[in-house]
């Protein structure tokens, strides 16, 4: 397997990694970490001009036509300088794979442009209160059909970036009489249409990135927004949630290089007994072991991305990739605080954001302890839940 990136990937990732260190500085990251939402639009704008939403688009809609280990490369830079505007990239292009893999020509035309350029938003409404893991036992939410439209009803919790998307992909039941996995479809919904009531929801971390509830109360969806086949949706639904795996690993090794980098400079900074902290050996321990974890974990991540773009079997990969970087930001996070003491504590420093914002990684987009059940399976073993 090649590990090294090509003259155009290593192009990429300088190119991103230069519009961080210019508009993603540790000032401005955390000015809107108290201050903001979402990202601000001139932001947005600046990632829209960059390309940075049409990467994984063709470039017959008017995107960058590059594959998963290409967005994998841009996101690491971006994550590392922000979990929270890494998040909102990827929540706001979450439309893009589902439609350019089972969308309809007229479909790709109006969304994939609009999406490439920044012009749209989309995010992903599946998880409902009832259950995020459980995906199929937990959706209650219905869409039934009535003449030329389908009529949405129920709730969706933790939605990230729902409160400023143009188009919800939102999945619901349309066929109740049949098994879960046989009975479900996938809509983009209009977010502005009559009956939605969004809701933000306040939470510990990733604050530049909200995260929300959304209602649906008969909600009319015209049935040429059925995305794919009716009733197929959890089947074509799976090509999404693997893919989204990477991409939260990928989150994780950010936070989790961020907080190595400030904590291996404070360590050289700061002196105690007339010499450099970074000295002392028990520190020196915990910063090799949050590099020993980021390199572990940037290494599954990157195996995950090339088998993905070449068509081969990632599904446990994918998942271990998860895990693995989940742990790397947290070990990174938390022996992070403790080399930075009471400073690591103090809003000042940026310390206690990664300690905030790598929690969610771990549990999100499912459970640590789910994705362990799943690679059991897969190993052979016999399904325990």
């Amino acid at each position: 397997m090649e590990f090294l990136f090509t003259e155009e990937q290593l192009m990429l990732r300088d190119s991103v990694r230069k519009f961080c260190n210019k508009e993603l500085n540790k000032e401005y990251v955390r000015w809107m970490d108290e201050n903001v939402d979402f990202p601000p639009d001139d932001l947005w704008k600046k990632i829209c001009d960059m390309g940075l939403m049409g990467l994984a688009i063709p470039e017959e809609y008017g995107g960058a036509g590059r594959g998963i280990v290409d967005m994998v490369i841009a996101s690491e830079e971006i994550a590392t300088a922000s979990s929270a505007v890494a998040i909102a990239i990827g929540a706001a292009a979450f439309g893009t794979k589902p439609i350019v893999e089972m969308g309809t020509k007229a479909q790709k035309e109006f969304y994939l442009p609009k999406l490439a350029n920044g012009e749209i938003k989309f995010c992903m409404a599946l998880t409902e209160p009832s259950g995020g893991t459980d995906i199929l036992g937990a959706i209650r939410s219905t869409a039934v059909k009535k003449g030329d439209k389908f009529i949405l009803n129920g709730q969706k919790v933790f939605i990230t970036a729902a409160h400023v998307a143009d188009y919800i992909m939102a999945i619901a039941i349309t066929d109740p009489a049949a098994k879960r996995h046989k009975g479900l479809s996938i809509f983009i919904v209009d977010a502005k249409s009559p009956g939605i009531t969004i809701k933000p929801i306040k939470k510990l971390g990733i604050h530049a990135c909200g995260t929300n509830e959304i209602f649906f109360d008969n909600v009319e969806v015209p049935e040429e927004n059925l995305l794919g086949q009716l009733n197929n949706g959890w089947l074509q639904l799976l090509m999404v949630l693997n893919p989204e795996r990477i991409v939260t690993a990928v989150l994780s090794l950010g936070i989790a290089k961020a907080a190595l980098r400030d904590a291996l400079e404070y360590s050289l900074q700061r002196q105690a007994f007339g010499v450099p902290i970074g000295k002392f050996q028990i520190l020196q321990h915990y910063m090799a072991d949050m590099a020993i974890e980021i390199e572990n974990a940037r290494n599954i991540i990157y195996k995950s991305a090339f088998l993905c773009e070449k068509g081969m079997p990632y599904h446990m990969e994918a998942s271990i990739a998860k895990i693995v970087a989940g742990r790397a930001s947290e070990i990174a996070a938390i022996k992070g605080m403790e080399i930075l003491g009471g400073y690591g504590y103090a809003m000042e420093y940026d310390m206690q954001r990664y300690f905030r914002d790598y929690k969610q990684m771990i549990f999100s987009p499912i459970s640590e302890e789910m994705a362990k059940n799943m690679i059991a399976q897969w190993i052979g073993l016999p399904k325990s839940y």
